[in-house]
């Protein structure tokens, strides 16, 4: 549901967000991911039931992405993941390398 390599920051972007937010601006706010990877993502996103997508038949064509109710109800358990991972998995990794900085 959210694997993968951008799912997460796309989630991130629209909880904080919390408002539609247009294609181009989150491709503005991930330069790093391509047209391609983002088009398949919010599609996967979306078919997943976690945002909910709007088309405007205009002219100029505008899409608009936002969380879904039950994308909302995620943030809860995103967060006590992310804190788990700061308690436990990041003083490993720090401890971890100030060892590897100490010269035997």
């Amino acid at each position: 549901m959210l694997s993968g390599r951008w799912k997460i920051p796309i989630y991130r972007f629209l909880h904080k967000n919390n408002k539609p937010i247009r294609y181009s601006e989150l491709l503005r706010h991930l330069p790093s991911i391509s047209k391609k990877i983002l088009t398949e993502q919010l599609r996967e996103l979306e078919h997943d039931g976690i945002i909910e997508r709007k088309s405007y038949p205009e002219p100029r064509p505008r899409v608009e992405y936002m969380l879904s109710s039950s994308g909302r109800s995620m943030i809860v358990f995103l967060d006590m993941i992310s804190e788990w991972g700061e308690r436990y998995i990041l003083p490993e990794k720090r401890g971890m390398q100030q060892n590897s900085d100490v010269i035997p």
